[in-house]
């Protein structure tokens, strides 16, 4: 079932059949569907109402998927994007991310792995806006816009992953999330569970916000995941 029934999606791709073949599967999930076959149109419409998420070809017949991706992002617009490639080169997967997608799938795709990349994305979304992307826990404060985090009166700087494993908890307060869901919830797809990244993630993000001699705030539960919770 799809966690954001009546969510609109923009599909942006030049390519005819994929654009169809995904408007028929996001509307089978209860999604709303935009479809542009061009980033000039897109961007038009972008600019009269955002939709609240964009699945992004990267080759397009106008303006590139990264260009697209660093103009609504420069506008302020923290849309979540999707970007699509039939290219699969690290270096190509480095320079959407940096441009300002969320996720990076390669075509071909397996449609079940997009849709679930696409709920990812929602949820993470979703709570943050129910509070004007100001998030509160203690002396904590994550501003989920301007993507600033601080400790009391103290900056704190983040990398994108540790920001994203941050708002995942304080959206979250108090309550306890596996493993699993946190990888799926932050990684946005099936992730090697039996990996240590997640620990690794969770130890760099303890050392910034304990850099000042803070108190503890996220929690391990031992033998399920992990918590945000006063120590």
């Amino acid at each position: 079932m799809n966690q954001s029934p009546n969510a609109r999606v923009a599909i942006v791709d030049d390519d005819a059949a994929i654009r169809s073949a995904l408007s028929r599967a996001l509307r089978m999930e209860n999604y709303d569907v935009d479809s542009y076959d061009d980033g000039t149109s897109a961007l038009r419409a972008f600019q009269i109402s955002a939709p609240d998420a964009i699945i992004l070809d990267l080759q397009l017949p106008d303006i590139d998927g990264v260009e697209i991706c660093q103009r609504i992002r420069k506008a302020g617009d923290s849309t979540p994007i999707l970007m699509l490639t039939a290219r699969d080169a690290v270096n190509d997967r480095v320079e959407g991310l940096d441009a300002g997608a969320d996720d990076y799938l390669v075509k071909p795709f397996d449609l079940p792995e997009l849709l679930a990349r696409l709920r990812a994305l929602l949820r993470r979304r979703a709570p943050a806006e129910l509070d004007g992307g100001i998030l509160r826990f203690e002396d904590l404060t994550v501003n989920t816009t301007t993507r600033e985090v601080t400790r009391g009166d103290r900056r704190v700087d983040l990398t994108k992953i540790e920001f994203e494993l941050l708002e995942l908890l304080i959206t979250h307060p108090r309550q306890v999330l596996t493993r699993d869901q946190i990888l799926d919830l932050v990684w946005g797809y099936n992730f090697d569970s039996g990996t240590n990244s997640l620990a690794v993630y969770v130890g760099y993000l303890r050392r910034k916000l304990e850099e000042g001699g803070e108190s503890r705030l996220v929690q391990t539960i031992r033998g399920v995941g992990y918590a945000l919770r006063e120590s």
